[in-house]
């Protein structure tokens, strides 16, 4: 994998991690064989192998066993060469035209490192911190991996709409999309990175705990993100302060 020269640092790809044969082959699995859960039209829908992803905590739910890799999955796992061992947590996620998926980061306490295989049809990602933002094409069969600054001190997110403008002012109209997230497990359940704004061991070491509640970010991107909340004062009512979107 070669990292893409530009901010944020740390974004590392492969283009064509499969082949457009292997990719028409999946696709044809998802919409057919898999079952996916009832959702609001027009929004994404996940399918998790591994520990299952858990919305309320952004760790692993420990209520639900391991889910073995179905066989489809397995040529799809990031070589051991990468990582030194499978990760442990995957998602299938399908996106309709239009659907998104909110400016987040991958909580950092419980998850190392983060890779992404994109299927179908492109899409742009925006990577944020502050005021900066850069955005990054997802290509059909492209794998990224964040690390770094990517992974740990800007947010990541898609827009919810129909079109993306590219960089030569083109309009490009969105089609059908899946993803495939893989995650690794941290090891000690600890982040050194200190970012107070983005990291939950930070924030937890600073005397702040953090709630999980649904919050608008944006006019077009809604999500279910977390909430840092102040405790160091017992004695007053806690005060929710939005994260760094």
């Amino acid at each position: 994998m070669e990292e893409l020269p530009i901010e944020p640092q740390g974004i590392l790809w492969q283009t064509d991690f499969i082949t457009a044969e292997h990719e028409a082959r999946l696709v044809q699995i998802f919409r057919t064989k898999l079952v996916w859960p009832d959702v609001r039209p027009g929004g994404r829908i996940s399918l998790h192998y591994g520990y299952t992803f858990d919305y309320k905590t952004f760790g692993v739910d420990p209520d639900i066993p391991f889910k073995p890799f179905p066989d489809w999955l397995q040529p799809l796992i990031p070589p051991t060469t990468y990582e030194g061992r499978p990760p442990e947590q995957v998602c299938l996620q399908y996106y309709p035209p239009g659907a998104g998926i909110p400016p987040h980061v991958d909580t950092h306490s419980i998850y190392d490192q983060l890779y992404s295989l994109s299927l179908g049809a492109p899409v742009m990602m925006q990577f944020r911190r502050g005021d900066d933002r850069s955005e990054v094409d997802l290509a059909p069969r492209s794998l990224m991996k964040m690390s770094g600054d990517s992974r740990l001190h800007w947010t990541h997110g898609i827009k919810k709409r129909k079109t993306d403008t590219l960089s030569d002012g083109s309009v490009r109209l969105r089609e059908d999309r899946w993803s495939i997230t893989y995650r690794w497990l941290r090891a000690g359940g600890e982040c050194e990175c200190g970012d107070a704004k983005l990291c939950d061991t930070a924030q937890r070491r600073n005397g702040v705990e953090r709630e999980y509640r649904w919050k608008t970010y944006d006019a077009d991107n809604v999500g279910l993100l977390p909430l840092p909340v102040d405790t160091k004062d017992s004695g007053a009512e806690s005060q929710a302060v939005a994260a760094e979107p």
